[in-house]
């Protein structure tokens, strides 16, 4: 993977105030050495990123959700980092952002989009699929270069269910036998990092994901393995998966989409093992039993209150 030499090309990253978008320009700046002043930060609210100022970054107001304001985000940017937004509560709304942010950076002068989308969007059982779907096929339309990162999901989601799966020693799933090759966020960060300094100029589809594809069994030993604690997998449909987590108090159309992944994993959706972390950053991705070993304070499930530590 070659990078640009210094120079005065700028590098903008989209979304840079979210948690992705943060470890991205932590990268360019720390691990890449990329020069401050060639960095540009975009977010709806600027001072969310006072920190980067000082450093020489320069951060920029833009709202995907008012186009106009992205003409002066984008103003004199070469190279694009198009992180995916998570508006998913208005069908159809993230791809009109997708597409308006595509529309005003190539009015812009962007000659090269990096866009954030997720594992084999065609045909998914994952109801917001066609949004990354159709975004790739407006890149790929727009006459810009662009690199579209299909990134795996992230270790860190399993945060919002295993607490609760460690609290009962229950792990409900309707993934059956199927595998996934999560990996974690840094490495996705790092992955796009590269991709955005990267000199090429090739349109290019990179598979982001981790070195290993597991099962949910062999991710819930690993977990009993690591943090010490039983744990039960308990294999149902994806019906009555949606009904456990409605009855729990989860939104139907939430619930579904939960449901989905589970169903996208048994498929073998999120199967797929490549090299592409490491062709575009030089470094193999961290292994799950790695990430957990470092991170247990993240799924361990929170003291009851008055509990004696």
């Amino acid at each position: 993977m070659s990078f640009s030499n210094p120079s005065t090309d700028r590098l903008l990253v989209t979304g840079a105030s979210g948690h992705l978008g943060r470890s991205v320009l932590a990268h360019l700046l720390d691990t890449l050495r990329i020069d401050p002043a060639r960095l540009i930060a975009v977010t709806r609210d600027p001072a969310k990123l006072a920190g980067l100022s000082p450093r020489g970054v320069e951060v920029r107001r833009g709202d995907f959700e008012d186009p106009p304001s992205l003409a002066s985000a984008f103003a004199g940017a070469s190279r694009l980092l198009l992180i995916s937004t998570d508006t998913l509560d208005r069908p159809g709304a993230r791809l009109a952002q997708h597409r308006s942010a595509i529309a005003a950076a190539k009015a812009a002068g962007v000659k090269h989009i990096v866009y954030t989308s997720m594992p084999d969007p065609a045909d998914s059982p994952i109801p917001f699929a066609p949004d990354h779907r159709q975004t790739e096929e407006t890149l790929a339309a727009s006459g810009l270069g662009w690199t579209v990162l299909r990134n795996a999901w992230y270790f860190e989601n399993l945060a919002m269910s295993l607490p609760g799966v460690l609290a009962t020693g229950k792990w409900v799933t309707s993934a059956g036998d199927g595998r996934i090759a999560n990996l974690s966020r840094d490495d996705c960060a790092r992955a796009a990092a590269s991709a955005l300094a990267s000199s090429s100029a090739a349109s290019t589809v990179y598979d982001i994901t981790g070195p290993a594809a597991l099962t949910t069994a062999e991710i819930a030993a690993t977990v009993s393995d690591v943090l010490g604690r039983p744990i039960e997998l308990v294999h149902v449909s994806d019906e009555a998966l949606v009904a456990g987590m409605v009855a729990a108090g989860l939104p139907e159309p939430m619930a579904r989409i939960w449901a989905s992944f589970d169903t996208a994993t048994r498929f073998g959706k999120f199967a797929k093992v490549t090299g592409d972390v490491e062709k575009l950053t030089g470094k193999r991705p961290q292994a799950f039993r790695d990430f957990l070993a470092e991170n247990k304070s993240l799924f361990l499930p929170a003291p009851a209150v008055g509990a004696k530590a």
